[in-house]
């Protein structure tokens, strides 16, 4: 799903399908792609699915789907996105990177799909680039390469690199991609079928407004939080929270157990502790980088307030995640 295609017809788009891929990311590419061939009455779009060894491949829920082909059988592609879910670097083998390397060298624009850009990270295909994912997975990418730049966009779509956050958003992107090569009318005529609502943008958020999910349209209290959860990793005095949102520490106060019914303390060591929560799952990160990354000055202090929050102590919770 390249920027701009000037080739042959119809535009081909491979998607490498990694074991536990979002299924809900994959078939929200392709269905607009089929509607487009669909309704232009003609084949605008292809596209192959491919598996490294060319079997079927499990996705996250536990459904399988047919590969048209494997990855040595796969020479020259306009477009490749790589569909994933939990754990992609787990699948990224010294065959899949040499292929991936040899699309890049041959013109191929690469993508990933929810969490597709942690696979093209590691496998050094992200210099220079900038890049989306889902927003729960945003910060541990973040935390494994820093030097990758990133977006909350729903996607991101550019002349040798694509991505997306998952889920509708490929939707959206697919779309998008339409609308380029074949007019908005078309796009619309899709996303009507679809029963899509509107088509968004690429700057459309992925989360609901902040103020949604607290269920508060306080301005001031929203300010706040937004404070707190742009600083998790090196969290700020409450007084200082309190400053940056135009309140004093008591107002803050009152706001916040009215509500929130929470303590503003209480509530920035529970984000701070969500965040040590997800990179535990999803990444390899040791225990004291977690919880340096969350704000944490020592390994123990992290230790007690993890086990307070959830019952059990960091170590505990990621062995019983690898079980």
């Amino acid at each position: 799903m390249r920027l701009e295609y000037t080739g042959s017809m119809p535009e081909c788009i491979g998607f490498l399908l990694l074991p536990r891929f979002s299924m809900m990311a994959f078939f929200s590419a392709v269905e607009p792609l089929r509607i487009a061939n669909q309704i232009s009455g003609k084949p605008l779009f292809d596209w192959q699915m491919i598996s490294e060894d060319g079997k079927p491949v499990k996705a996250s829920n536990g459904m399988s789907l047919l590969a048209d082909k494997a990855i040595d059988a796969v020479h020259d592609l306009p477009s490749l996105a790589v569909c994933s879910g939990f754990d992609p670097e787990a699948y990224l083998s010294r065959p899949l990177m040499r292929w991936l390397h040899r699309l890049d060298a041959a013109g191929c624009a690469l993508g990933g799909l929810d969490t597709g850009c942690f696979l093209l990270a590691a496998a050094d295909l992200l210099k220079g680039e900038r890049v989306t994912l889902h927003w729960e997975s945003l910060p541990s990418f973040q935390e494994r390469f820093p030097e990758v730049s990133t977006s909350d966009e729903l996607f991101e779509l550019g002349r040798r690199r694509f991505s997306c956050a998952g889920g509708a958003a490929a939707m959206d992107m697919a779309l998008d991609v339409i609308a380029r090569r074949h007019g908005t009318q078309l796009a619309i005529d899709v996303s009507e079928q679809l029963v899509h609502e509107r088509i968004r943008t690429r700057r459309d958020q992925q989360r609901m407004t902040l103020a949604r999910r607290l269920g508060t349209h306080r301005r001031r209290l929203v300010d706040a939080v937004d404070v707190m959860e742009r600083h998790i990793e090196s969290p700020l005095p409450l007084a200082e929270v309190a400053q940056r949102s135009g309140i004093s520490l008591r107002h803050l106060q009152r706001l916040f157990d009215s509500e929130l019914n929470q303590s503003p303390r209480s509530w920035y060591l529970g984000l701070r502790l969500e965040r040590a929560h997800y990179l535990l799952k999803e990444t390899d990160l040791d225990v004291l980088s977690v919880g340096l990354a969350c704000g944490f000055s020592s390994s123990s202090s992290f230790s007690r307030a993890f086990r307070s929050h959830y019952g059990v102590s960091p170590r505990q919770m990621r062995k019983a995640q690898s079980q």
